[in-house]
């Protein structure tokens, strides 16, 4: 039980780090002085299908990472190593 705590703080922490970067970056988009933050690539398959006659499937996968989540997740991570110690 206390490793399964530890692991869902981590991924609540992670998660909560992406959606606040891609917030401020959504924020900050054509601002003068902070609007680097906002700038980022989008990497992956855009979109992938296979007709077999009978099924058809497609698959797609894009991550968007921009300079404000590779600031919030380094923070992320320090707040949850402080915080979850105990856990």
């Amino acid at each position: 039980m206390k490793n399964f705590k530890r692991t869902f703080a981590f991924i609540f922490f992670m998660i909560a780090a992406v959606i606040l970067g891609a917030l401020i970056a959504y924020v900050c988009d054509g601002k003068d002085y902070v609007g680097w933050l906002a700038w980022g690539k989008r990497v992956g398959i855009e979109n992938f299908s296979v007709d077999l006659y009978v099924i058809k499937f497609s698959f797609g996968l894009m991550i968007n990472a921009t300079i404000s989540q590779l600031f919030t997740i380094p923070i992320s991570l320090i707040v949850f190593s402080k915080t979850c110690k105990n856990l």
